[in-house]
């Protein structure tokens, strides 16, 4: 006898329930020799133990961050990164007491500072406090938890929607949790660390595609797709290396034809694509419920923090009591999630934030095109690259932009190919024409320098 999980149910049935699942859980995770004692790597004495295995200063990764400052500075290029902002950063920011334009934020339809939003988290705050202080399945939930996610799961037209505390482990924990070492996941080949790191955790077989090539997809499914019981394909919405987007519609036919899962993270397409800021789907025209998985974050266009998964109601049920990234994590602070519906009651009541921001990054997409500047792929929307070829003339520009009140970050090799290195800019509905024509002026005559 199957028994249907419910919000409807009883405490102590429903404690009963998660208990069943957590010891399912641990018998396939725990061997039953999990108590045999862990054998030695090495018989060597342990004064002959080299000090990189136990000393973090040896360690592969801090000896990498040493060489890439060192090298910086031999160059005479300052490092860009964990600049301290001093106030809200939206289209401007103030930096060591200094006005700069921005670039570096994520704050693309400026709702992050917004009256509205912040008001909303003060009342959060009076009424539930800074912290819900356990896991939501426990003892945590709150009604603007469930407020949040029905409004979001209005945006797909979805059965419903859970929110996590972030976006990263949003991806990590629900492609980890759901997908096993009988599935394969095939993704695009752009797609963000997150996903990767759930499919890695999931055990599942991985292969990718060439960015945003659907036929490509389709030869690798026609050849595979009978060696596997689920299959998974995961894109984005926006890119938020490149700035630009996938076709929707032939992806669903796809995994139509195939009988496999569409995952869309929407991380930077919410708020930026379809008239009214719903996101990629709004933007062709599709039915939200043409995909199985939607994916998103809250710390873009809904100014707050943490991410969200919206599908039928067996998918979120069964990440809500079975995940672990929200099962043994603490729930979403109540101010956190009053900010983000604000934020999304605000972008449906505006619109016009929508149409602004699309303004201000196609001016910026034709004014960097037309002065020569290699913007690759990107569409304009909300994500514009400026190609420069190397990290360290990345970096002498970004440097270079900053002297001259401009705030804008590099992305470096190994985070992109080391001949694609590129300043990111982001566009913000805030911006002014005239802050992006001043904008295009400096860039030009930083790269000329550098």
């Amino acid at each position: 006898m199957s028994i249907k999980i419910s919000r409807g149910l009883t405490g102590p049935l429903k404690n009963k329930i998660i208990q069943q699942a957590l010891d399912r859980r641990l018998r396939s995770i725990a061997p039953d020799d999990a108590k045999t004692p862990v054998q030695p790597a090495s018989s060597a004495p342990q004064d002959e133990i080299p000090e990189r295995f136990y000393r973090f200063h040896l360690h592969p990764g801090y000896q990498q961050i040493r060489m890439m400052n060192d090298m910086a500075a031999a160059q005479g290029v300052s490092n860009p990164f964990f600049k301290l902002h001093e106030g809200i950063a939206g289209a401007t920011t103030m930096i060591g007491g200094k006005p700069y334009i921005n670039f570096s934020s994520y704050n693309y339809v400026g709702l992050s500072g917004d009256p509205e939003v912040a008001t909303a988290a003060k009342l959060a705050i009076d009424q539930y406090g800074t912290s819900v202080s356990a896991s939501r399945p426990v003892s945590g939930e709150r009604p603007i938890h469930r407020q949040l996610e029905e409004a979001i799961a209005q945006v797909y037209d979805a059965d419903d929607a859970i929110v996590f505390v972030s976006g990263h482990a949003t991806n990590v924990t629900s492609i980890g949790y759901l997908f096993g070492k009988n599935d394969l996941i095939v993704h695009d080949a752009f797609i963000h660390n997150s996903a990767m790191q759930g499919i890695q955790l999931s055990g599942a077989k991985r292969l990718s595609f060439p960015h945003n090539d659907w036929q490509a997809l389709d030869e690798i499914l026609t050849a595979q797709r009978r060696h596997f019981e689920r299959v998974l394909i995961v894109i984005e919405g926006i890119y938020s290396m490149d700035g630009d987007y996938p076709d929707l519609p032939h992806f669903i036919t796809i995994k139509q034809k195939h009988h496999a899962l569409l995952m869309v993270d929407e991380a930077h397409s919410l708020g930026v694509m379809g008239k009214n800021g719903m996101g990629i789907h709004e933007h062709f025209g599709v039915a939200g419920r043409d995909v199985d998985i939607w994916m998103g974050t809250l710390s873009k266009s809904l100014a707050g923090c943490g991410g969200y998964i919206a599908g039928e109601t067996a998918l979120i049920e069964n990440l809500k009591f079975l995940a672990p990234g929200f099962l043994y994590s603490v729930g979403m602070p109540p101010p956190v999630a009053a900010a983000s519906l604000a934020a999304l009651q605000i972008l449906k009541r505006e619109p016009q934030r929508v149409a602004t921001l699309v303004e201000r990054g196609q001016q910026f997409l034709t004014s960097a095109k037309a002065a020569g500047i290699n913007t690759g792929t990107s569409s304009g929307l909300a994500v514009v690259p400026a190609i420069l070829g190397s990290s360290l003339k990345a970096a002498r520009v970004s440097n270079g932009l900053f002297t001259r009140g401009f705030n804008v970050q590099p992305i470096l090799y190994p985070a992109v190919p080391e001949n694609s290195a590129r300043l990111r800019f982001f566009m913000s509905s805030d911006h002014t024409p005239s802050q992006i024509a001043q904008t295009i002026s400096a860039l030009v005559d930083e790269i000329a320098r550098a």
